[in-house]
């Protein structure tokens, strides 16, 4: 995985398609939190019924939306929504990954932190193939980060840089830096996939939990 191939590469993806990546982030922001202000109302079952639908099915609508990016497509603004058609599969991956990254926590933070590179390809890889269970989404997310890991974590160190910039420029600094994170993570995500089938490591919280 060629870290400085993969960021170029997404430079060069969002080009002439930062405005409408902004408008779509920011379509998902307002939408969202309005959807999860309003449903909060609803006493006890509101803020449930938020992170089964709302919260899950944005997450897997930006993905679609930077493979739609990275593959050379220009995404509209109804894209933003184009995860609500499997959001219940969204919330399943979703809740599992958490889980399990949780109950891996359990044995100290580094192990917690391990697992979630490990599980951190389930949502794209559910993005391509709808079709497929959330169990076989992560079990496909760990063989193709399992030797990868490490340099995910370096990956993920780079941009702290740019996530500084976005701050001194109070934000706006974003409206360039989301996209070219996004992008860079579908590349990450492609160079991966021909690594499906590598043997994966151990996962006995995983079986426990299941």
């Amino acid at each position: 995985m060629d870290r400085a191939e993969l960021k170029s590469k997404a430079k060069q993806q969002i080009k002439g398609k930062i405005g409408i990546l902004f408008v779509i982030t920011l379509v998902i922001g307002v939408v969202s939190a309005g959807v999860t202000f309003l449903l909060g109302l609803i006493p006890y079952v509101g803020s449930i019924a938020a992170a089964i639908i709302v919260t899950p099915a944005f997450a897997l609508s930006i993905v679609r939306v930077y493979l739609m990016v990275v593959g050379g497509k220009t995404p509209e603004v109804k894209d933003a929504f184009c995860g609500f058609d499997d959001f219940w599969s969204a919330f399943k991956v979703t809740f599992l990954v958490s889980l399990y990254t949780f109950l891996w926590s359990l044995l100290f933070v580094i192990p917690g932190i391990i697992k979630s590179f490990a599980y951190s390809m389930s949502l794209y890889i559910l993005a391509e193939n709808p079709g497929k269970s959330a169990r076989e989404c992560i079990k496909e997310s760990v063989d193709m980060t399992n030797g990868h890991k490490g340099e995910l974590f370096v990956l993920s160190l780079s941009f702290i840089g740019w996530e500084l910039l976005g701050c001194i420029t109070f934000g706006i600094a974003y409206i360039w830096v989301i996209p070219y994170v996004y992008a860079t993570y579908v590349n990450v995500y492609h160079s991966l996939k021909p690594v499906v089938n590598v043997s994966a490591e151990p996962e006995v919280i995983d079986e426990a939990a299941e």
